[in-house]
């Protein structure tokens, strides 16, 4: 079964990079940073969700990420499914915080349970079809508005929405152009996916 063993966010800054993640977060190798000039505007076409176990823990972190220099996109609020807030990192990438938990059960920590990658797929399907055939499993999959992969192995888990659907649930506009910023490092590599992610040797990504 095809994996991946790290997530690259190519930034302007390094350092600056560096500093906010883990000031904000208190990210260590789950995520790796690089420095990158590439052109790009607008909606990258993916978001990073943080999962987490209570609603003092989403806005510990999100207040820790405005204080580091992130910039709010949706408030923290409550709403039918849990608890969350939106911001976009210094570097552009899009940060969600959430919980499916409505109430506090102690103290907030900084305890991050989950990370996940959501790609914004012009046709979900078909973005689908062409990771099966590229050996990734399928975990869970609704028709075709949202397909999580079963990568035990990554530090990330990852998933495919809608680009529409995924730029309303950030509070941004869908549209945007250039580069993504965003390589995946995966001995199934190299290849482009049908939304222009680049996938990476391994070994490549680790050099760099």
């Amino acid at each position: 079964m095809t994996s991946f063993e790290s997530v690259t966010l190519e930034v302007a800054d390094l350092a600056a990079a560096n500093s906010f993640y883990s000031t904000a977060f208190g990210l260590g190798t789950q995520v790796r940073l690089r420095a990158s000039e590439a052109p790009t505007t607008g909606f990258r076409g993916f978001t990073m969700s943080l999962t987490v176990s209570q609603p003092a823990t989403v806005k510990g972190l999100i207040d820790a990420a405005l204080d580091a220099g992130a910039s709010p996109l949706k408030p923290v609020a409550k709403s039918f499914w849990g608890y969350g807030g939106v911001v976009r990192a210094p570097d552009g990438t899009i940060w969600k915080v959430a919980t499916s938990a409505k109430k506090d059960t102690g103290p907030a920590t900084r305890q991050i349970d989950e990370i996940v990658l959501l790609l914004g797929a012009a046709d979900v399907a078909a973005s689908k079809r062409f990771y099966i055939d590229r050996g990734l499993a399928v975990a869970k999959s609704f028709g075709r508005k949202y397909v999580e992969f079963a990568t035990p192995s990554s530090p990330v888990k990852l998933a495919l929405y809608g680009r529409r659907a995924l730029a309303k649930d950030a509070g941004v506009s869908p549209d945007g152009t250039g580069s993504h910023r965003l390589v995946f490092g995966s001995e199934a590599g190299p290849f482009t996916d049908p939304d222009g992610f680049a996938w990476e040797t391994a070994s490549e990504t680790a050099s760099l």
